[in-house]
């Protein structure tokens, strides 16, 4: 995953300096420091913490917690792979550590940041298409851990499928779609037998106004036409984010498919990082907050609980504007 994240720190050279990279094993760090002069490389997060002011963890889940909260009590700002951590009492003692010291905790979902992902939101909010009423992800692709990877366990994952990656996808139907009323989840290790939990997600939510967002991800792709597509239905055409082509486009009745915009394929890293940047410099809530995070990660567990109750999951009091600045609830 550091290599995966090394295009945000060329790309913002002239912002920050990256001074460390922190592995328990020593040839992860020292693979980073072929990439970067100077680079300092340890395997305890101790060992530099004095020497940088904000630290960008990317860890197995279950270390989420205990890392970034050495971190924040270090003084240090925080930008924490997604999920935050894998129980709500992780997360909550995170976000009021990173508020008791005025410091930015930002998770990172770094498709909110992705242009094809806010082209739609603006296009959606815009009304390109009239009203939306209709929000499909789908995320297929093949991965999977050799035996014994933390990755495979629900108890150092915090879940399956749905909470390791699709809460990516959840966090994007709440932002586009709003207030989630009831929804249901249906998971599945055939095909991946690999995995102790989901494999396989099928995620359906209905939203205030009658408004319905569905996920589909699976680690389980041998094949794909999809691969990674957004599409928004709206009562006069269907927008479509086709983030493996690099395409934007509109489609309307008895018209050829318009591309809007084309942009590079990848994850767009950069853009996340430049604004933990900004929140740093400006002091400003990030778009990917505690507790908005928080929020999506309660939607996730609802679900898994009536999934093993066999019912439709409850998930009103889970809004976008009924979290509080503590990460509590509003009644």
């Amino acid at each position: 995953m550091s290599r995966a994240h090394l295009r945000r720190f060329d790309v913002l050279a002239d912002r920050l300096e990256l001074v460390a990279a922190v592995d328990v094993d020593e040839t992860r760090t020292a693979a980073v420091a072929e990439h970067v002069d100077g680079l300092r490389v340890a395997t305890d997060v101790a060992d530099v913490l004095d020497d940088v002011d904000a630290c960008l963890l990317v860890l197995p889940h279950h270390l989420h917690h205990p890392i970034a909260l050495q971190c924040l009590r270090a003084g240090k700002h925080v930008l924490l792979e997604k999920p935050m951590a894998i129980s709500e009492a992780e997360c909550l003692e995170l976000i009021d550590e990173a508020r008791s010291r005025d410091l930015i905790l930002m998770v990172a979902y770094c498709m909110r940041f992705h242009p094809l992902v806010t082209g739609m939101k603006q296009m959606i909010d815009d009304g390109s298409v009239g009203d939306v009423f209709q929000v499909s992800i789908w995320t297929e692709q093949l991965t999977r851990y050799e035996e014994g990877h933390w990755a495979l366990k629900e108890a150092t994952l915090g879940g399956g499928q749905l909470f390791s990656h699709g809460c990516h996808y959840i966090d994007i139907l709440l932002w586009y779609l709003g207030r989630p009323l009831r929804g249901t989840h249906m998971g599945s290790n055939t095909g991946t037998e690999w995995m102790e939990r989901e494999g396989t997600s099928n995620v359906t939510i209905e939203f205030e106004g009658g408004r319905l967002g569905y996920h589909f991800g699976t680690w389980g792709a041998r094949a794909t036409r999809l691969a990674y597509t957004f599409h928004a239905h709206g009562t006069e055409g269907m927008i479509e984010a086709d983030i493996r082509a690099g395409e934007l486009r509109v489609l309307r009745p008895g018209s050829d498919p318009e591309v809007v915009s084309t942009h590079e394929t990848g994850k767009h890293t950069e853009n996340e990082m430049r604004h933990f940047l900004d929140c740093i410099d400006s002091g400003q809530s990030p778009l990917t907050d505690g507790p908005s995070s928080l929020q999506g990660l309660r939607l996730i567990w609802r679900l898994y609980e009536a999934e093993d109750r066999q019912e439709l999951a409850n998930l009103r009091g889970l809004g976008l504007d009924q979290v509080t600045e503590t990460g509590e609830l509003r009644s």
